[in-house]
């Protein structure tokens, strides 16, 4: 179930509410392109700044255009654990398949605070649940030895693997065994990781082209090595295009170049600057995704 190509979708906004008809575009689009599943609601989903009932609606959107035709994985975490409880449950209750739990990101818990924070999660909402690490954001690195405990718990089935390490990510996969699954959180690592043995990617740059990000971590996983390393250098300037200025802001920017979604951002976030624009521009337009300005 959680192998493949997942989309960490973006949640359009226009003029500055959740464009509900947007969302359920993108999202039948996914279904079209050939996505394995939707993320609902995670960084690329600028959840930092939607309310908890918006947080929800989006879920609820993506579960209902979805209509089992792929699943949809909820983001539900904080940095409080009641918290993370209660948009769980509340994942469930809307029909979430399952769920991506950031790690406790600010107050930087301990090892073995991680490791109740996470337990408890796991204690209290029967939903398969996938582990967010990415330090880069949260400013807390979840040890590959503390995974390993985690692992154990039956509704622990996986990891988003975002630490950008690929020894972490040998240590990981050696220390958690083949039945957890572990899921590149970096696109342009996508090939490399899945090489050691990750099932596919939750990524960023599928929501701008799907089918080739679904493609590339197919051709991966039916071994087919060369293959897939041409089609990640074939994406690779559009993969770094992602993370020109903080995600979600050139996804977003390409998706409105691409007329699916308008260009709408929440403060702290903003559009992207001029000079950074025009060389995601360049890379769209190399990439046959919008046209040549004339």
């Amino acid at each position: 179930m959680f192998s493949g190509s997942w989309v960490a979708v973006v949640t359009p906004f226009l003029n500055g509410k959740i464009d509900e008809d947007a969302l359920v575009s993108l999202v039948n689009w996914h279904v079209e392109q050939g996505t394995d599943g939707i993320v609902a609601v995670g960084t690329t989903g600028e959840s930092p700044t939607l309310s908890n009932e918006e947080h929800m609606r989006v879920v609820e959107i993506c579960v209902q255009a979805s209509a089992k035709r792929i699943p949809v994985m909820a983001g539900t975490g904080s940095n409080s654990t009641d918290e993370a409880i209660a948009l769980t449950r509340r994942a469930k209750e809307v029909g979430a398949d399952s769920v991506l739990l950031v790690s406790p990101y600010y107050n930087k818990p301990t090892q073995d605070g991680i490791y109740l924070h996470y337990m408890a999660i796991a204690d209290a909402v029967d939903i398969p649940q996938i582990i967010y690490n990415v330090p880069g954001r949260t400013a807390s690195r979840i040890e590959a030895s503390t995974m390993a405990r985690l692992a154990v718990h039956r509704n622990i089935v996986g990891v988003k693997d975002a630490v950008g390490d690929l020894n972490y990510t040998s240590e990981l996969i050696a220390r958690t065994g083949p039945t957890f699954y572990v899921l590149s959180g970096d696109d342009s690592l996508t090939v490399p990781m899945m090489t050691l043995g990750a099932r596919g990617v939750i990524s960023v740059a599928a929501n701008v082209v799907p089918s080739k990000i679904s493609a590339m971590v197919a051709t991966m996983s039916e071994g087919n090595v060369p293959g897939a390393r041409a089609m990640h250098f074939e994406l690779w300037d559009l993969m770094t295009a992602m993370f020109y200025e903080t995600n979600p802001i050139p996804v977003k920017t390409a998706l409105a170049m691409m007329g699916k979604i308008k260009e709408d951002f929440r403060l702290p976030l903003c559009k992207m600057s001029q000079a950074n624009r025009e060389r995601l521009r360049s890379v769209m337009i190399k990439m046959g995704l919008i046209p040549e300005e004339k």
